[in-house]
């Protein structure tokens, strides 16, 4: 299948990558809206610059199987994130910004890479405080032959102006649903009205893109495919979640819900969250996304 950004007229990504970097100057490229001048060096809350940071990149085979197939998924691991989750597991590279700054040039030739490499998709890793960079180097590589499907794996935490300008770029839309709750969202990832705001990229996000299209041999090329951290107590309200799905996106969209929570970064500050999930918990999550009505529950 080719890929949408393929399908864009004659200099519209590039046109979009221009528009996306005119966003830096007054920062709201995601929903934090710092409105700090990038370009002139200052920091917001995500601490991304005018480059983007890169902790690594490489085919991953841990992603799900609709991603992964048998040349796996093309993954680059953003650093830095635009949330401050207390208990994120990746927090070396989210929290710490372990990884280098890489100019457009270089981003491209990572993605030609994984595209050599025989990887089924280019995987971007909390991408939202960079998709203006990453835009700049898909124009590059798209003229150099890349053909790769891209996946946007996000927290959720994106502005409804940056998803227009990836509207027809990006092929496979895959956020990380984290709370049904915005009290929540802000306390534990420092994102004020997280619902609120996840709700309405959500569904912007399956309107570009539609239900998950799987190709013949069970990969996935195009749709929405939505992950699920369960959380211990039920902090995240994963029923509404789930309700929230079936009700205002769609009971065909392919869910993930997720097992694997332990209490790491700054989790032992919290007595809610210095615990892992039980298997009771586990499965209480998944009969709420049964009775809520969704019909493609990973890993069922």
């Amino acid at each position: 299948m080719k890929s949408s950004y393929l399908k864009l007229p004659p200099g519209e990504l590039a046109a979009r990558a221009q528009k996306a970097v005119a966003l830096l100057g007054d920062c709201n490229v995601c929903a934090q809206e710092c409105r700090v001048n990038r370009l002139a060096g200052e920091l917001g809350i995500c601490r991304g610059g005018r480059l983007a940071a890169v902790s690594s990149s490489g085919p991953h085979f841990g992603e799900e199987y609709v991603l992964v197939g048998t040349g796996g998924s093309g993954t680059i691991f953003f650093a830095y994130c635009n949330l401050r989750c207390e208990f994120c597991q990746n927090f070396e590279i989210s929290q710490l910004g372990e990884g280098d700054e890489v100019s457009a040039g270089e981003l491209a030739v990572m993605m030609l890479e994984l595209q050599q490499r025989g990887c089924h998709n280019i995987n971007l890793v909390s991408p939202s405080h960079f998709v203006p960079q990453f835009l700049e180097a898909l124009a590059v590589a798209a003229e150099k032959g890349l053909t790769l499907p891209v996946v946007y794996n996000t927290g959720g935490y994106d502005s409804p102006e940056t998803l227009d300008l990836l509207d027809g770029i990006v092929d496979i839309y895959m956020p990380d649903i984290k709370f049904a709750d915005d009290d929540a969202g802000r306390k534990y990832s420092g994102a004020a009205a997280y619902f609120t705001v996840a709700r309405r990229a959500v569904k912007k996000m399956h309107a570009q893109v539609g239900d998950l299209d799987l190709d013949v041999r069970g990969i996935a090329y195009r749709g929405l495919l939505v992950r699920h951290l369960v959380m211990p107590g039920n902090l995240a309200r994963s029923e509404k979640i789930f309700e929230f799905l079936a009700e205002e996106v769609s009971k065909a969209t392919l869910v993930n819900i997720m097992d694997q929570y332990y209490p790491a970064f700054n989790a032992h500050k919290y007595t809610e969250l210095g615990r892992r999930i039980t298997r009771k918990e586990y499965q209480a999550a998944i009969d709420a996304a049964r009775r809520a009505g969704l019909s493609r529950i990973y890993p069922d």
